[in-house]
């Protein structure tokens, strides 16, 4: 999936949603067998997402390795998904992600980050958690958890 090109960043266009759908089924296909069922980013519509959101893809060559979908909201920015394809999670991508999180919410003003994952995905909130998130809630939803987790930043 590597090429000789190194990684680039770029905003998503509307031609990108099909690539964007197929990252994030094959990032989060790992949870299915866990859930017994679909997580919800296996279900949206990248097309109307990216009417929506702001989405920051990591490519490499013509290969998408990464997408950071994000919402400047009134008090905070909302980490909407971090998706890397399987291929590429284990190396360091998705922190890369919540550091650019920072800086986009930095630049909007926001002293603040937010965003929820499912409790079963217990790799991804140790991750959050390693970077300074902090679990604000937790939530019942179709039959598991939804934990809330906030990312102060300094000022």
């Amino acid at each position: 999936m590597t090429s000789l090109i190194a990684p680039a960043l770029r905003c998503a266009e509307p031609a990108d949603a099909a690539a964007i759908q197929t990252l994030v089924r094959a990032a989060y296909a790992q949870w299915v067998p866990m859930l017994g069922r679909e997580p919800m980013p296996m279900r949206v519509d990248y097309a109307q997402a990216l009417k929506a959101h702001r989405f920051d893809l990591l490519v490499d060559g013509a290969s998408l390795l990464g997408v950071l979908e994000t919402e400047i909201r009134d008090d905070h920015l909302w980490i909407e998904n971090i998706a890397i394809h399987p291929d590429q999670q284990g190396h360091g991508l998705g922190r890369r992600r919540l550091t650019l999180a920072e800086t986009l919410a930095g630049a909007a003003g926001c002293e603040e980050i937010r965003l929820l994952t499912n409790g079963v995905f217990k790799a991804n909130i140790a991750l959050y958690e390693k970077v300074g998130y902090a679990i604000t809630g937790r939530e019942a939803f179709m039959g598991g958890t939804t934990i809330y987790m906030t990312k102060t930043l300094c000022t």
